[in-house]
């Protein structure tokens, strides 16, 4: 996490931009100019690093909006990743990949590995240490990061997530404290360990209980903006340095050229909701 919270220093933006290619996304025009659709996001993803990767520290790519796309998307998707990284971004490869052995090494490798194109990968750690060791592992080989999945930001969350256990602790809870365990031998210097959790901003309660009682676990928080969650949600996400989470944001950036009223204009308009976003968060933390 040391890259991830350093880049946040420099920018002073705790803000991570989510490139989730949904193909109504993407302007008009850009899909009449390119035959293949791929192609009109590629285009659509490398504009949009270029106008805000001066004041963001990182992107995180959704992998569900390239697999569709088959082989192409992938490419597309490697593509915008060496772009971003070019440019100095952190890249979050958001996958929420859940399985064990041989299996989980193999998606670790894939993503976190020495030909891997994230800094970081979400991870589903419901399976317990077998699902999160062999992403882990790589993590620890490669100097990357694992983000897992603790208290997530959907509606029915709660169904499994908030049901208490005999200990009077919920079962997220339980997973904050096995990823303090698990990751336990490897905080870096800003007092962080490579194993951070995804926290919802719309459950800002929890949030800021999660970031008093897990002190070595930095967040990724969704739902910020389109979900609902606002800046005063998160600000229970941050230490007292104004570090301990990253506040991801995806529709607002990508369809920002919608309220601007001039799909041509969709970069600068992005880059105009980015720095918005960067100063309300800035007021909170």
């Amino acid at each position: 996490m040391d890259r991830l919270i350093s880049l946040i220093e420099k920018k002073n933006n705790p803000s991570v931009i989510g490139l989730d290619p949904v193909v109504d996304y993407i302007p008009a025009f850009l899909k009449e100019k390119h035959e293949l659709v791929t192609d009109a996001i590629l285009e659509f993803n490398l504009n949009l690093i270029d106008s805000f990767a001066d004041v963001v520290a990182a992107i995180k790519p959704q992998l569900a909006y390239y697999e569709i796309f088959g082989s192409k998307g992938i490419e597309v998707y490697e593509k915008t990743a060496a772009y971003a990284k070019e440019k100095g971004l952190y890249i979050i490869a958001d996958g929420k990949r859940n399985d064990i052995g041989s299996t989980a090494g193999a998606y670790a490798e894939a993503y976190l590995g020495e030909k891997g194109s994230a800094d970081a990968l979400t991870v589903n750690g419901y399976l317990g240490i077998d699902g999160v060791k062999p992403f882990l592992d790589k993590a620890v080989a490669y100097d990357k990061d694992i983000f897992v999945l603790a208290k997530t930001s959907n509606p029915s969350s709660g169904e499994l997530q908030d049901l208490k256990l005999e200990s009077g602790e919920m079962i997220c809870e339980k997973m904050m404290e096995l990823l303090t365990k698990w990751g336990s031998e490897t905080v870096g210097k800003y007092g962080y360990s490579r194993i951070g959790a995804v926290v919802g901003a719309t459950y800002p309660e929890q949030l800021a209980s999660m970031r008093k009682n897990y002190g070595e676990i930095f967040f990724l928080v969704p739902g910020y903006g389109f979900q609902g969650g606002g800046a005063e949600g998160v600000r229970g996400g941050f230490d007292k340095n104004g570090f301990g989470s990253v506040v991801n944001s995806s529709r607002a950036v990508m369809l920002a050229y919608k309220k601007e009223g001039d799909e041509k204009k969709y970069a600068e308009a992005a880059r105009k909701e980015v720095v918005r976003m960067r100063d309300e968060l800035n007021t909170v933390r």
